[in-house]
């Protein structure tokens, strides 16, 4: 007997948020060889009876894949994964990650870059982001070298480009059947467009400032033509800065009144070191663009969710990692300008935590963290998608991300009020604690709650979500634009209070 078709609320169904769940991250290991195929099918087959979930997120780690040497690809270990996720009927949105994965909150695997690039390093570390103290990350390349044919002849741009290729070519199939919908751009550590200012694995702790990554010699003789170019050879990568853990008054950059932040050469350093960062973004997007031409997919990039210091008149964590937001200027809308000629969606963290949970003394601000970048990206007119930063399974949380879902809610629009929606969520992560029964009970309600109430709908017209072949990237945004126009600052969209569909 063929099962009952599900009829959905056509007013609600307009609020359905696609939820998908992250997996672990090495679930398919260093030695390329998917494990536990038995359990992991067993909890896959759970969360989409019962829960309901749309689809999965998965690293595709650079260091697996191209481990043997130059354009030697082996995806066999991901074929295996993603017929599994075929038979499941699970979409997929694959993340390209070109990181190290090891040394970030929450890592419990350990998969480093592929050994010949690590050993191009051996003899010139300066491939690597380095700090003030000349500390290498071996995490992921500097973007000082983005363009440097190093590499058996090739540039790290082009590298990400031939695998990004190799995947779409391997994967051909799944690309055809619908089932990859989503390509994550990795962009840096963690795969988020970012430095890595605050790199645990070298001391960092919750609420340090990070330090600035800048200190290879590729991006110092850059900034020092840069300064040159603009009249002023004189002056220096900052030498005031502090460390990892200081708090921003204890140093000469970030102090309030007077610090170098404020001063001429201050604002030109990080006006450089942030548009580094986007034009490194858009590179590799626009690699990604050509080589996911013509597919039904959405492109995507990853932004950090530095909410420590927020409230700082410094905003001094997110300046480490590339962010120039401060109180007169917007640092996110840039990222989100710069994502819209690629049709990109901009996929922020931290949606599930609130403010009044944050210890005072880090200066934390989520909630207006997340209002401002999600708001930065519908003022783009972008589709912008999250995740939750930390494992949590409680309702306080989930309420939190539900709300961000849908800051309006689900009640019909008010007189010129823009209606606001997420274009998914992504739960991080599958573990054996999220299918825990009472964990696993509040988020099968979650999940209802993201989908408005709704069954589980396959037919993604019915909420407004076809996607089209991917058209070739818009030109270029003139610097100009990306660095005056968009960094002024603008209210964002009004929130809620609180969710209208909550868990609990």
């Amino acid at each position: 007997m063929q099962a009952k078709a599900p009829t959905y609320d056509d007013k609600l169904i307009q609020h359905y948020v696609p939820t998908f769940v992250m997996l672990p991250l090495g679930v398919v290991t260093a030695e390329n060889v998917f494990e536990n195929k038995d359990k992991l099918e067993k909890q896959l087959k759970e969360l989409k009876a019962a829960a309901g979930i749309d689809g999965v997120m998965v690293d595709v780690w650079w260091g697996i894949i191209e481990a043997k040497g130059p354009k030697q690809y082996d995806w066999s270990g991901y074929r295996e994964l993603f017929l599994l996720l075929k038979e499941l009927d699970l979409k997929i949105q694959a993340i390209m990650s070109f990181h190290q994965c090891g040394g970030n909150v929450g890592d419990n695997v350990f998969i480093p870059l592929p050994p010949w690039v690590l050993k191009v390093g051996e003899t010139n570390p300066d491939i690597f982001y380095t700090n003030r103290g000349g500390v290498r990350n071996k995490e992921y390349l500097s973007l000082g070298v983005d363009h440097m044919p190093l590499f058996a002849g090739r540039t790290p741009v082009q590298i990400y480009g031939d695998y990004m290729k190799s995947f779409r070519e391997s994967m051909a199939d799944f690309f055809e059947s619908g089932l990859i919908i989503d390509i994550e751009v990795g962009l840096g550590p963690a795969g988020e467009l970012r430095y890595p200012s605050y790199p645990e694995t070298q001391g960092w702790v919750f609420p340090g400032i990070g330090e600035f990554q800048c200190y290879d010699k590729y991006l110092a003789a850059d900034f020092k033509a840069a300064a040159a170019k603009a009249g002023h050879p004189e002056w220096e990568l900052p030498d005031d800065a502090g460390e990892y853990n200081n708090t921003p008054d204890q140093t000469a950059f970030f102090r309030s009144n007077n610090g170098t932040y404020l001063a001429e050469k201050g604002k030109f350093f990080l006006t450089w070191y942030s548009t580094k960062l986007l034009l490194h973004g858009d590179d590799i997007i626009d690699e990604a663009n050509k080589a996911f031409l013509g597919c039904k997919v959405k492109l995507a990039a990853k932004v950090s969710g530095i909410h420590w210091w927020y409230t700082d008149p410094s905003h001094a964590a997110e300046l480490t990692a590339g962010y120039y937001n401060l109180p007169d200027r917007d640092g996110y809308r840039p990222v989100a300008r710069m994502l819209s000629r690629h049709y990109g969606v901009l996929n922020f963290t931290c949606l599930e935590m609130r403010n009044s949970e944050q210890s005072a003394d880090a200066k934390s601000a989520p909630q207006e963290l997340v209002q401002m970048v999600l708001s930065d990206g519908w003022k783009e007119g972008i589709e912008v998608a999250g995740e939750n930063a930390l494992a949590r399974y409680d309702a306080n949380g989930y309420n939190q991300i539900l709300l961000n879902a849908r800051p309006n809610g689900v009640r019909p629009a008010k007189e010129g009020e823009k209606k606001l929606r997420m274009y998914g969520v992504t739960i991080l992560r599958l573990t054996d604690d999220l299918m825990i029964s009472n964990n696993f009970d509040v988020f099968k309600k979650f999940v209802r709650k993201m989908h408005a109430d709704q069954e589980y709908c396959g037919e993604v017209s019915k909420y407004g979500h076809e996607i089209g072949a991917l058209k070739r990237s818009k030109p270029k945004v003139r610097l100009e634009e990306l660095l005056v126009e968009a960094t002024k600052p603008s209210a964002a969209f009004p929130w809620d209070g609180e969710t209208d569909m909550p868990v609990a």
